[in-house]
């Protein structure tokens, strides 16, 4: 099986996908037209990814089956379209929790601390310390944390350890669990602004969280606070936190922008970055070596799976829920042929199978195979499975 690795791994994660069988095609500086037309000549079934994006056109090219995204989230890649085309995508959650988590708490002391600008300064030649000396400290402060996944949790627990309070807000947080991490369980996102000193944004971007953070939110913020973003750009008003830059003095770290490159060397162009006020690294909170081993690991184990057995962890685009509407079991000899003529069956009487299994009985005389369809079969139907001779029963479920 082939496998396509067009961005950088490191080299422990390209041995062990060839020690797992694995023909591997490693060309770190693939992307656009480039990464298409490789996918379309190289014949790889499997396709890992960091940052470079997949669209339609990439997924089609070829004869890909299963998209790694070696990190957690997976925006750079097209799921919709992977999911019309039979394609799984997977990703690598939380392997990369602690650098992103370290990296926030970088970014909250250098702007409390002034440490950019007192090491320019240095650079300079220049000695100030009356002004570089101002500074607030974290201990005793609020941190409001806006997600609760993996990365968030990690910053609740480095919160504790600098002696900071903690309000917290995901819409799937209870009274038990914030008790349980330590936190005060906010309401809405008003109710972090209102009561935080520093704010750190930690939800994936999907089309419910895009724009999550706006203008309400900032006009919620005490003038002055410290709002941390090292989830995804777009979850946050660029405009909106320009504003409470501007007029409200608030400092913000961002390690994440609405305008950035989609390569690892570029120009950069957001507006924000060049705001007095706005601290900027360049996308990098899951780059540190541990946190590359851990996802390199992590995508390993998924490609593994996936060819060893079919199974896909992590799969982050097969449907919540089933499209079945009724299910048959059918107990049947397991013989050549047996359920290809259940199948045939079904076809002919318009019922799509939406999700199956079929399990083996001990000594491999019999099987039973649980079929889910898209609605109720009829009960001449039903009969005409009964009749073959290596049936031994049919039976309908809701």
């Amino acid at each position: 099986m082939k496998l396509l690795v067009a961005d950088k791994l490191p080299p422990r994660g390209l041995d062990m996908l060839r020690d797992a069988g694995y023909e591997v095609d490693n060309d770190p500086g693939l992307s656009d037209d480039a990464l298409t037309a490789r996918v379309a000549e190289g014949g790889a079934q499997v396709l890992i990814v960091r940052s470079t994006k997949v669209p339609r056109a990439t997924l089609e090219a070829g004869k890909l089956s299963l998209v790694i995204r070696a990190g957690a989230g997976y925006n750079n890649v097209d799921v919709e379209a992977a999911s019309e085309l039979g394609i799984y995508v997977a990703n690598c959650p939380g392997k990369n929790a602690v650098a992103v988590a370290e990296l926030t708490f970088g970014l909250l002391l250098a702007i409390d601390r002034h440490i950019p600008e007192s090491v320019q300064a240095i650079r300079d030649g220049k000695w100030n310390k009356k002004d570089f000396s101002k500074a607030q400290g974290v201990f005793g402060r609020t941190l409001g944390v806006i997600g609760l996944g993996e990365i968030g949790r990690q910053v609740v627990t480095r919160a504790h350890a600098f002696g900071m309070r903690v309000v917290a807000w995901s819409r799937s947080l209870t009274d038990a669990e914030a008790e349980e991490l330590g936190v005060e369980r906010a309401n809405d996102l008003s109710a972090v602004a209102f009561a935080a000193d520093v704010v750190s944004v930690h939800v994936a971007l999907t089309e419910q969280t895009k724009g999550l953070i706006g203008s309400d939110f900032f006009a919620a913020l005490r003038p002055g606070t410290i709002f941390l973003n090292t989830s995804r750009g777009a979850v946050v008003d660029g405009a909106a936190l320009r504003r409470a830059v501007e007029d409200k003095g608030v400092r913000a770290g961002l390690d994440v922008w609405n305008v950035q490159p989609s390569d690892s060397v570029g120009t950069f162009a957001d507006p924000l970055g060049g705001l007095e006020g706005v601290y900027g690294t360049h996308h990098i909170g899951a780059s540190t070596d541990q946190a590359q081993e851990a996802v390199a690991e992590e995508a390993v184990r998924v490609a593994r799976a996936y060819r060893e057995h079919g199974k896909v962890p992590n799969c982050v685009n097969l449907t919540d829920r089933s499209l079945a509407t009724a299910g048959l079991v059918v107990r049947h000899a397991d013989k050549v042929g047996v359920l290809a003529f259940v199948l045939q069956t079904l076809k002919a009487a318009n019922l799509n199978v939406e999700d199956m299994e079929n399990i083996v009985f001990h000594g491999g005389k019999a099987a039973c195979a649980t079929i889910r369809v898209s609605h109720a079969p009829p009960e001449e139907l039903i009969d005409q499975i009964n009749a073959h001779e290596h049936i031994f029963g049919v039976r309908v479920t809701a």
